[in-house]
C-alpha cells in the first residue's frame, strides 16, 4: 500500500496568502494537473479570497514521490493535510478528475462533522456515469493521444522527451486511478453543487455534466461555457467571475 505523507506543505499551495480573506477556496487539478495550473486564478481573487491549490504527489515539487493510483486514498491524503484550514468557510474548484477528488473529499469533511460551503465540479461527468473506455488501461501513446485531444497541454511540450519522462509518471498513475475509482451509488453532499462544462467538451457531454444534480442533497446549477475540455483555459475571465460572484456571497448559516 502506497504511505502517503500528511504534511499539510506539501499537499497544498497557496501563491497569494490573504491574511484578511473572509473565504478559503480549494482548487484540484485535473489529470497530470500540478497546484501550477490555478496560479492565475489565485493572482486573481487573492484579498478577499484565500486560495489553496492542491499539489498531488507525482508532479513539479513531488516528482520524488510515488504518485497515488487510487482516487480514495487521493482524497484521504488531501482531507487529512486540509484539517488545519477549517478556520474559513471552504469553497472547493476541481476541474476533471479533479472534481472527483474535490468530491471525495467534500464526502470525508462532511462524515467528520465539517462542512463545504459549496462544490464546483468542472468538465466532469457525474460519478454514476463511467468512461467505458478507461476500465482498460492506456499505454503511455494512448495516454499522450488523449492528452493531446484535450487542448490541455501544449503539443509541443509533448514533444520534449526530458519533459515527457517527467510528466509520464504521474499521468500513468492519473489514469490508472481515473480506470479503477468507484462511487458509492448512494454518495451525496449536503452542500450545493454547481456543475461546468464546455459546449464542445468531447469527453464531458452537457447532459452527462448534469448528472451531478443526483451528487447533492441541497441545490443544484450547471454552468455551460463556450469550448471544450479546458474551456476553462480558454475563458478564464468568465469562469473567475463566477466563482468571484459566489466567494462574494455571504456563506451559508
Amino acid at each position: 500500500m502506497t504511505s502517503l505523507s500528511l504534511d499539510s506543505d506539501l499537499w497544498c499551495r497557496r501563491f497569494h496568502p490573504s491574511p484578511t480573506a473572509k473565504r478559503r477556496l480549494v482548487c484540484f487539478p485535473h489529470a497530470g494537473g500540478s497546484a501550477s495550473f490555478y496560479f492565475p486564478v489565485s493572482a486573481e481573487l487573492c484579498g478577499p479570497v484565500d486560495l489553496l491549490a492542491v499539489q498531488y504527489p507525482g508532479r513539479q515539487d513531488r516528482r520524488e514521490e510515488h504518485g497515488v493510483e487510487d482516487l480514495h486514498l487521493m482524497a484521504d491524503g488531501v482531507f487529512e493535510a486540509l484539517r488545519r484550514w477549517d478556520d474559513l468557510p471552504l469553497t472547493f474548484f476541481g476541474h476533471s478528475m479533479g472534481a472527483l477528488v474535490a468530491f471525495e473529499v467534500a464526502r470525508r469533511i462532511e462524515r467528520a462533522g465539517g462542512r463545504i460551503d459549496h462544490l464546483f465540479v468542472s468538465g466532469r461527468r457525474g460519478p454514476s456515469t463511467d468512461r467505458p473506455e478507461l476500465s482498460q488501461p492506456l499505454d503511455d501513446e494512448g495516454i499522450l493521444a488523449e492528452v493531446k485531444s484535450m487542448s490541455g497541454t501544449d503539443a509541443r511540450l509533448l514533444e520534449d522527451e526530458e519533459l515527457l519522462r517527467m510528466v509520464l509518471p504521474a499521468l500513468r498513475g492519473d489514469y490508472r486511478a481515473l480506470g479503477t475509482y468507484q462511487a458509492d451509488p448512494r454518495a451525496a453532499v449536503g452542500c450545493p453543487i454547481t456543475a461546468a462544462v464546455g459546449d464542445q467538451d468531447p469527453w464531458t457531454p452537457v447532459s452527462e455534466a448534469g448528472t451531478w444534480r443526483d451528487r447533492t442533497t441541497a441545490a443544484f446549477d450547471l454552468k455551460v461555457f463556450p469550448g471544450g475540455h479546458f474551456y476553462l483555459s480558454s475563458r478564464p475571465d468568465e469562469v473567475i467571475g463566477m466563482l468571484r460572484e459566489h466567494l462574494a456571497t455571504a456563506p451559508r448559516a
